[in-house]
């Protein structure tokens, strides 16, 4: 499996990396499990429909991080990105916490892959 990132994304990364110092480790878990489990997997992740665009993005709504101590995996953040399963290809589009921000950011999806 062969992963990527939007120049956003790392914005993304950047930032919560100030106050989450362990995010590098914890999206290396993220990406151990999608490289056996790309595609959506409810309760952990959720294909976003009513893009109108053909591209998978999938949205994965429990990622555990260990600067979340004792708070669990419903704690904290979301990872929204878009499977090639041609290409075996994932593409990271959106990192947040969801106590900043409730939704994906519909527009960098569609800037992006419509």
């Amino acid at each position: 499996m062969n992963f990527d990132q939007l120049p956003e994304f790392d914005k993304d990364l950047k930032c919560l990396l100030k106050k989450y110092r362990t995010l590098n480790d914890d999206l290396l878990v993220v990406k151990q499990v999608l490289e056996v489990f790309p595609e959506e997997r409810p309760p952990f992740s959720f294909r976003i429909d009513n893009l109108g665009i053909s591209t998978c993005v999938i949205k994965v709504k429990k990622i555990a991080c260990k600067s979340l101590k004792g708070r669990g995996v419903n704690s904290g953040f979301r990872l929204v990105y878009a499977y090639f399963s041609d290409e075996q290809k994932i593409v990271f589009i959106e990192l947040f916490h969801k106590s900043v921000k409730e939704n994906e950011d519909r527009e960098r999806i569609l800037k992006h892959f419509l």
